[in-house]
C-alpha cells in the first residue's frame, strides 16, 4: 500500500542537470518537487571551478538549455563566470529558490516497496518522495593523483576544482600535474605571471584550433530576432551531429574522417610550437576521439616561453619542496596545481552514493558486476520511480545540454503517464531494457571507443570493463526523437493506495492536467 510522501519528486543535485530537470518540471506544470544540493550554492561544475582561464569548451550556441537561449553571451566560448550568471538568472526566473535545500547532502537512496516511495537519507533525517530524478553529475569529485609524498609538500597544493584564490602565484615557481581540459586553460593563463612553470605530462592531448569570436555585436539581433539565434543553434547542432555521425558512429567505415581531424591538429601544433623535440612530445600516440580533444589557440605556444618546461619523465615522488622525476631530477616548486580530473567511471562514483532498489538491488554492485546499463540512459530494472540524468551512454554531440533536455523529457513523460494511470509504482520492463543495451553494445563496435583503438589514451571515458559508457553511439536528432516517442508501455505500472491519484484516468486528466499542452497529456503512438 502506497503512503503519502513528503514530495512527489526529489531532484538530487543542483548542477546543470538537476536545475534543467527542475525547470522542465516547472514548464510541465509540476510544482511538488524539492531539489537537494549538498553544496552551499547552485551550479555544480560552474560553482566549483573558478581557476584562471576557466571557460566552456563547447560553443555557447549548444551549451545552453534548448528552451532557454541566452542572447547575451559575449563570445562563442564564454567564461565560467558567464555560465554561472546564466544559471543564477534561470534559478530566479523559474523561482527555484523555493524548491532548493542547500547544504543538504543525500547519503543514500532506498526504495520502500511497501510504501511505493523513495527514502532519501540526509544524515540524521529522511526525506521521502514518490519519484527520484538523480542528477548526480560527474565532474564533482576531484581525483587526486596516487603519487608518493603528496601530503609532504610544504608549499600550496590545490586541485583545479578547489582553486585557492588567496594564493598569489605571481613570481612563484608553479608545477602543474596533468594536461587535460582544465590544464590547457590554466597553463596559458598563468604562464606570463609566474617565475617558473613546470608542466608534468603523462600523455599528450589532441589540441584543435579554437574558433572563438566575440558575439557582442549580435546581442541586439538575438534579442530582437530570437529566431536567428535558434537557427544558428540548430546549424551548430547539425554540424556537431554530422561530425559525431561521420567521425564516431561510422569510424570503422570512414576512418579517414578521424585522420583528417588528426592532420588538422598536427598542422595546428606545427604552427604553434617552434621546437621540433617539444612538438614530438606534444603529439598524441592514440586516435583522435579516444578522449575529449582540447580547443585552444594559446596552450601549445606556451611551451615556446623560456619560463615554461614540458616534463614528460614519470614522477617518482613529491617532496617537501618540489617534484622528483624518475630520472633523478628534482624541480623546486612553491605552488602545486593538480589538474588531475575527477572521479568519473570509477566504481565508487557510479553512482556516487548507494542507491538500493527492489529485491535488494544495489546499483553500484549491479553496474560493477553486469556493466553499466540503463534503458534510454534513464531507467534501470528494479529501480522503480527512479530516473537518471547523465546515465550510461547518454552524451551526444559534445554538449551536456541536449542530453539533459532529452533525459528529463523522458522522465517527465513517464511521470505524467503514471499520474494519468493512477500508478504509484512504475518500472522499466526487462525486455526493452535489455534490447536497448544490446543495440548500444552493437553500435559501439563501429566507433573508435574501444580498448583496442584507445589503449594508450588513458581516457576517463572507459570504465573497469573497458566500456566507454559516457558516449551514446547515436546522433542528437535520434536521441531527441526517442525521448519523445519511446513506447510508454515499455514500463510496467502498478497502483497502491491512491493518496491523491485518481483511479479514473479521465477524471484525473480533467482535474489535474487540462492546463498542460497536448503533447504532455497524450501518449504519442
Amino acid at each position: 500500500m502506497a503512503d503519502k510522501p513528503d514530495h512527489e519528486i526529489v531532484v538530487v543535485g543542483a548542477g546543470l542537470s538537476g536545475l534543467g530537470a527542475a525547470m522542465k518540471l516547472t514548464r510541465a506544470g509540476i510544482q511538488d518537487f524539492v531539489i537537494l544540493e549538498r553544496g552551499g550554492d547552485v551550479g555544480g561544475t560552474w560553482r566549483d571551478n573558478t581557476y584562471p582561464g576557466v571557460a566552456v569548451d563547447a560553443p555557447s550556441f549548444s551549451y545552453q538549455y534548448p528552451f532557454e537561449l541566452n542572447p547575451e553571451w559575449t563570445s562563442v566560448f564564454p567564461s565560467g563566470a558567464e555560465v554561472k550568471a546564466y544559471i543564477d538568472g534561470l534559478v530566479e526566473k523559474y523561482r527555484l529558490r523555493a524548491h532548493l535545500r542547500l547544504n543538504t547532502e543525500v547519503t543514500q537512496l532506498i526504495w520502500d516497496e511497501g510504501a511505493h516511495l523513495w527514502r532519501c537519507e540526509l544524515g540524521s533525517t529522511v526525506c521521502t518522495a514518490r519519484f527520484v530524478i538523480a542528477a548526480f553529475g560527474v565532474f564533482t569529485q576531484p581525483k587526486l593523483p596516487d603519487i608518493p609524498g603528496l601530503d609532504e609538500f610544504t608549499g600550496t597544493a590545490m586541485h583545479t576544482a578547489r582553486w585557492d584564490h588567496a594564493c598569489a602565484i605571481a613570481g612563484k615557481r608553479v608545477a602543474v600535474i596533468g594536461t587535460g581540459d582544465s590544464a590547457i586553460q590554466i597553463i596559458p593563463s598563468i604562464a606570463p605571471l609566474v617565475d617558473k612553470l613546470d608542466v608534468y605530462q603523462r600523455r599528450a592531448i589532441w589540441i584543435l584550433p579554437r574558433p572563438d569570436h566575440s558575439l557582442r555585436r549580435a546581442h541586439t539581433l538575438f534579442r530582437r530576432w530570437p529566431i536567428v539565434h535558434r537557427a544558428i543553434r540548430l546549424a551548430v547542432s547539425a554540424v556537431l551531429d554530422t561530425v559525431m555521425f561521420l567521425g564516431v558512429l561510422r569510424y570503422r567505415q570512414l576512418p579517414f574522417i578521424v585522420r583528417m581531424g588528426e592532420s588538422l591538429a598536427k598542422s595546428h601544433l606545427r604552427s604553434q610550437v617552434t621546437d621540433p623535440v617539444i612538438r614530438d612530445r606534444l603529439t598524441p600516440r592514440y586516435r583522435l576521439g579516444c578522449k575529449v580533444p582540447g580547443l585552444s589557440n594559446t596552450y601549445l605556444s606556451t611551451f615556446n616561453r623560456t619560463n615554461t618546461e614540458l616534463v614528460t619523465e614519470g614522477i617518482e615522488r613529491i617532496t617537501a619542496t618540489g617534484i622528483r622525476t624518475r630520472d633523478g631530477v628534482h624541480r623546486e616548486a612553491d605552488v602545486l596545481v593538480l589538474a588531475t580530473g575527477f572521479l568519473f567511471a570509477e566504481p565508487d562514483n557510479a553512482p556516487p552514493i548507494p542507491v538500493r532498489g527492489r529485491d535488494g538491488l544495489d546499483l553500484r554492485t549491479f553496474w560493477a558486476e553486469q556493466r553499466k546499463q540503463a534503458y534510454e540512459s534513464v531507467s534501470v530494472p528494479k529501480l522503480p520511480n527512479a530516473f537518471l540524468i547523465l546515465g550510461p551512454y547518454s552524451l551526444t554531440t559534445g554538449s551536456w545540454m541536449p542530453m539533459i533536455e532529452t533525459s528529463t523529457h523522458h522522465a517527465i513523460r513517464v511521470i505524467q503517464e503514471a499520474r494519468a494511470r493512477g500508478a504509484t509504482h512504475v518500472e522499466i520492463r526487462q525486455e526493452p531494457h535489455d534490447a536497448f543495451f544490446r543495440d548500444i553494445r552493437a553500435r559501439m563496435g563501429d566507433t573508435p571507443l574501444t580498448p583496442a583503438t584507445c589503449g594508450g589514451a588513458n581516457s576517463y571515458f572507459f570504465d573497469a570493463h573497458g566500456d566507454a559508457t559516457a558516449i551514446r553511439p547515436a546522433t542528437y536528432l535520434e536521441t531527441y526523437w526517442r525521448s519523445r516517442y519511446f513506447d510508454l508501455d515499455h514500463y510496467r505500472y502498478r497502483t497502491g493506495a491512491q493518496h491523491g491519484y485518481s483511479t479514473n484516468r479521465r477524471r484525473y486528466i480533467s482535474a489535474n492536467m487540462s492546463h498542460l499542452p497536448l503533447p504532455l497529456r497524450r501518449r504519442p503512438h
